[in-house]
């Protein structure tokens, strides 16, 4: 069965991540809807050199289950939660964003979406990008996983002696796949190079 997926995209460092984990869904046959900041699409034009409205609208050609989301726009249908969406994955995730979603604060579509997620029970994903963390990252982060969401830092690891940038990428974006449940061989797991 095809999975619904809402990839919220935030003003933080590591748009790479969100770049790839979009283009993984999508060749594991995932519907995706994309809900981008406006610095979040700032980020990805300094670190990727590119436009996602215009990344998005290329992709579309050969895909027809990819969304972009006007963030503003709390008319779309993924702001009601008889919308059925399996999960929401927020990535990079701000310390700003994790405070709103933390606090209840739904004022555009992004935060919005992730309060139908957890009003409705449906899986929410936060991959946090920032170092050092403040108590009160922390203190965001630990009401959100008392209520069931999983707590994903954009932390890879060594075991697989990755050689590339592209490896450590992977290892992050195999992680979300696993607890999406899209198998993938993105990385080599512990054990399976030793």
């Amino acid at each position: 069965m095809n999975k619904t997926i809402v990839v919220g995209i935030t003003g933080a460092s590591g748009s790479i991540y969100a770049i790839r984990l979009i283009e993984e869904l999508l060749k594991n046959h995932a519907t995706v809807y994309v809900i981008c900041t406006e610095t979040g699409k700032k980020i990805i034009n300094f670190e990727m050199n590119m436009n996602i409205e215009q990344w998005i609208a290329d992709l579309q050609k050969s895909y027809n289950n990819l969304y972009l989301e006007d963030i503003n726009n709390l008319f779309s249908p993924l702001a009601s939660g008889s919308f059925p969406f399996d999960c929401m994955i927020i990535l990079p995730c701000s310390m700003g964003t994790l405070a709103e979603i933390s606090n209840g604060l739904a004022k555009n579509l992004l935060c919005r979406t992730a309060d139908v997620a957890l009003k409705e029970n449906r899986q929410l994903i936060i991959v946090p990008r920032e170092t050092p963390l403040n108590t009160i990252h922390l203190e965001n982060m630990l009401t959100l996983s008392k209520m069931g969401v999983t707590i994903l830092p954009a932390m890879p690891g060594f075991y697989h002696q990755p050689k590339t940038i592209d490896e450590l990428v992977n290892f992050i974006i195999g992680k979300l796949l696993d607890m999406v449940g899209i198998e993938n061989k993105l990385f080599n797991r512990w054990g399976s190079n030793m």
